[in-house]
């Protein structure tokens, strides 16, 4: 046994470096069930996917300051599109900072920090500068051609509706395509020196934009919609719903909806070309040997499921629960599948531990080295995310919901229960069609006990300094 020990330390040591690349690739938006992904396939079946991982909370900014700080958002307090991070925490070191101060040339291209999509494309966002010694701000004519797009509800911005365009040109002539390119550039250049590589998507976040090629991926004759029991939203707290999706589906019939879906997965399909073209540049250049991989995404989505919602911004399994893939070179559970709870927040320490560099002792995670060496082995982590819902008509006033998953029960509490409990039990419900806490069990109330013990554990509880914006939200 201490043979076999050692021979897998060797292994690992020849692998990486004492001072390993990293390459940070983030898809803005990215549900989990997405089909037609080749090249992420490719990348999951040479690392680790980790497929019970879950965000903080399910919205862009506040998802990718808990990323990038290692800080859950009561900590960060960015619960909006509006707030940074430092404005609460101003001395933080961010996870690409880390690497910086450390000797690694770090640099982003496109999305890491949050941006308004489309507005913000080609400016620095909410973009943090301590953390990059290089930015990249690509421009497309997925831009420009914002007039062509498809808004079947034009009361709505496209970015915040089901908009869509079948676009005309290549891949490099979109924003993500420049991206990859820019991105390749970067590798080329700096493939003699170690660096940490920030490489952000715009889609598929709204406006579903991609070459038509996309689109024919997916036929809108296979395209159908999520189903879901007639009473589906009879047991649902009002506060489960977003503010900003109050209508199921909008509004809109089946077949606007299903072409929102094909121009979704169209998207989809668009940006893992890119994400190939990056992955086949590591190759080329022989790098990947001494590159960890992270490909993640700020949140899940939601297509339609529970009648009707669409896009964040719930604590459903749909929203919570995000791709993770980690490929770290010479761990033995490359090309396995983790079912295990994990976090968000548990990126940044454990990059830094692959990296073996001291992380803040602030961190909020823990490092997965473990489970990239076993992926089953024992774990024992809830995972906690959160979501703030303005006070509107159905709210009289601002609530905070939180959740918390193991690996059977999801048990989420809307303003420590005074607006509303749900317990599903994914062992039998995985859709979590039927809310147990409104006529619990004797094994439901037990769970929602010991739930709501870890949740106060886990949880922060500290209440944002003052009413969000709901249009921020």
């Amino acid at each position: 046994m201490r043979h076999l020990l050692f021979a897998s330390f060797l292994m690992l040591a020849s692998s990486l470096s004492a001072k390993p690349n990293i390459l940070f690739i983030a898809i803005d938006d990215l549900a989990n069930d997405s089909t037609h992904t080749p090249h992420i396939d490719r990348l999951a079946v040479s690392g680790v996917r980790f497929d019970r991982a879950y965000n903080q909370i399910p919205l862009c900014n506040p998802s990718r300051a808990s990323v990038l700080t290692g800080r859950r958002p009561d900590a960060t307090q960015v619960y909006d599109l509006d707030r940074h991070f430092r404005d609460a925490l101003p001395d933080v070191v961010t996870l690409p900072q880390l690497f910086r101060q450390n000797g690694w040339f770090t640099a982003r291209v496109g999305k890491i920090y949050h941006y308004d999509v489309p507005n913000g494309i080609g400016t620095d966002g909410l973009d943090d500068k301590p953390s990059w010694q290089l930015v990249v701000n690509p421009k497309g004519r997925d831009v420009t051609d914002e007039k062509l797009i498809t808004n079947p509800t034009p009361q709505k911005p496209v970015s915040a509706a089901l908009s869509w365009l079948a676009a005309e040109g290549t891949d490099e002539e979109q924003t993500d395509g420049m991206i990859a390119t820019e991105a390749i550039q970067l590798l080329e250049k700096h493939r003699d020196e170690s660096f940490f590589l920030g490489v952000g998507f715009f889609r598929p976040h709204t406006p579903f934009v991609a070459p038509k090629k996309y689109f024919d991926l997916h036929p809108l004759d296979s395209i159908r919609l999520p189903e879901a029991p007639a009473d589906d939203r009879s047991d649902i707290p009002a506060a489960a719903f977003a503010h900003n999706n109050p209508t199921p589906n909008y509004g809109l019939d089946e077949l606007t909806c299903r072409k929102a879906l094909q121009a979704y997965r169209a998207s989809v399909s668009f940006v893992d070309a890119q994400i190939g073209r990056v992955l086949d540049a590591l190759d080329k250049l022989k790098l990947t040997d001494n590159t960890i991989v992270v490909l993640w995404s700020d949140h899940g989505y939601h297509l339609g499921e529970h009648l009707g919602i669409w896009q964040k911004r719930t604590l459903f399994e749909e929203s919570a629960r995000a791709p993770l893939i980690i490929r770290a070179p010479g761990f033995s559970g490359n090309g396995r599948v983790c079912h295990r709870i994990v976090e968000f927040v548990d990126i940044y320490p454990t990059l830094a531990d692959l990296a073996s560099l001291p992380p803040p002792t602030t961190l909020d995670g823990c490092s997965l080295r473990p489970l990239l060496q076993n992926p089953a082995q024992k774990w024992d982590h809830p995972a906690i995310t959160q979501i703030l819902r303005p006070a509107d008509d159905r709210l009289p006033a601002q609530v905070m919901g939180r959740s918390i998953r193991i690996e059977r029960w999801r048990y989420t509490e809307w303003n420590e229960g005074t607006q509303g409990l749900e317990l599903y039990d994914h062992r039998n419900d995985p859709h979590e069609f039927q809310n147990l806490a409104l006529m619990p069990s004797t094994e439901a109330l037990a769970a929602m006990k010991n739930l709501h013990g870890l949740l106060k554990a886990k949880a922060l509880g500290t209440p944002p300094p003052s009413p969000v914006n709901p249009k921020r939200l």
